[in-house]
């Protein structure tokens, strides 16, 4: 299973990420978040670029033409598109960078019904516990909805994930989940991970 941790707003925390073997780093590029990168990493690109790790963009309805600067800023390995994104949007953004589809999970029963429209425009899926901030809430979905689903594309589990969750992490079985992605919970602050956190996570999730 790949491990994406997302909110990252340093560059020494991508640094600590890629040495700790990490898959994918998540910054986030919506104005309203705890968490939004800003401009804080823009007068360190050249060390943020020269960075092995995947990094992921996460944007909220964005403009096409901020998404597209920003993959090209950043060398985005991928974007998160975790807004009301058209089908069209992430059409437009397959053949540039990987395109994840984040949906937004809260009392559906019908996600084959959810995800239909954006079978053949993205990479991926991404669920995520639906709140008002669009994530980092802490709050957990019922994976269940999911397990009875008949999804068939690779996705990313979001959502209120910590340390405590590894067990029922292993427990949880679906022929397509392909990462877990984890924020909040390894925190110190908003944006600022706690490193000997994530490393036991990593530890105990590959034991």
């Amino acid at each position: 299973m790949k491990i994406k941790v997302c909110g990252i707003t340093a560059v020494e925390q991508l640094q600590a990420l890629q040495e700790l073997g990490v898959d994918y780093a998540g910054m986030i590029f919506y104005e309203k978040s705890k968490r939004f990168v800003g401009y804080m990493l823009e007068d360190q690109l050249p060390l943020v670029n020269a960075l092995d790790i995947s990094r992921v963009g996460v944007f909220v309805n964005a403009e096409m033409d901020v998404v597209q600067k920003t993959i090209q800023d950043y060398s985005l390995t991928a974007v998160q598109l975790h807004g009301d994104e058209t089908d069209e949007f992430c059409l437009d953004l397959m053949d540039k960078v990987q395109v994840i589809k984040v949906f937004r999970v809260a009392d559906q029963k019908d996600i084959d019904g959810l995800v239909a429209p954006f079978q053949e425009v993205c990479h991926y899926f991404l669920f995520d516990t639906d709140t008002a901030t669009y994530g980092g809430s802490g709050q957990q979905f019922d994976w269940g909805v999911l397990e009875s689903a008949g999804i068939n594309k690779p996705f990313f589990l979001s959502g209120g994930i910590g340390l405590e969750d590894v067990e029922k992490l292993k427990a949880f079985h679906h022929p397509y989940l392909y990462a877990v992605d984890v924020n909040s919970r390894f925190e110190t602050s908003p944006g600022i991970k706690d490193m000997d956190k994530v490393a036991d996570f990593i530890k105990q999730l590959n034991a």
